[in-house]
């Protein structure tokens, strides 16, 4: 049978009025006031499993954390630092990965003073894809992967796929297509075609 774990008595009234404080508050961080509340059930005589199940938690998550409280007071209500895994690319590779996207491709023709199509580099991606955006980032030293440049991509709401090039045209003679005709004669629902 596991030993009796109860949170140690408030230091001073001032910790004992922030726990307070803390399992009341509606702006303080979620994680914090539940944590917070454990303590003040504890403080009022409540047995782990007790805790646990008033507050939708497991029974250890109770003992790890009145025992954190018990060694470092308020401060152990907060998360252990370096939570989580860490990044793999710095911002200002993240940063660089973006500012690509955004953009022109260096294979994309752009019109010069005369008229003429030409890109700045002819074996370049004419268009932004997920493969050229990586090869592209690789070939700059960032050691990057697909997925990783689309969850990038997503996350800052940047478009990578530019838009058909048969959509627009730069040719004077180009007629875009009419409006679409009128349903003045409507099909009848069975009738032979």
């Amino acid at each position: 049978m596991p030993k009796l774990l109860y949170a140690r008595p408030p230091a001073d009234a001032d910790e004992e009025h922030k726990i307070r404080k803390l399992a009341g508050s509606r702006h303080a961080p979620a994680d914090w006031v539940t944590r917070a509340k454990m303590i003040l059930a504890s403080w009022g005589g409540a047995r782990t499993s007790t805790i646990a199940a008033q507050l939708g938690c497991h029974t250890q998550t109770v003992r790890e954390r009145l025992a954190r409280f018990n060694t470092e007071g308020i401060d152990g209500l907060g998360d252990l630092p370096g939570a989580g895994r860490k990044r793999r690319i710095t911002e200002r590779e993240r940063g660089r990965i973006i500012a690509l996207a955004r953009s022109d491709p260096p294979g994309r023709p752009v019109r010069d003073d005369a008229g003429d199509l030409n890109a700045t580099d002819e074996a370049g991606p004419p268009q932004w894809t997920l493969n050229s955006l990586t090869g592209t980032a690789q070939a700059e030293g960032i050691q990057v992967q697909r997925s990783q440049v689309r969850r990038i991509l997503l996350a800052e709401r940047v478009r990578w796929r530019h838009t058909h090039s048969w959509a627009h045209s730069e040719d004077p003679d180009f007629a875009p297509k009419g409006r679409r005709s009128s349903p003045s004669t409507l099909t009848r629902r069975g009738a032979p075609r």
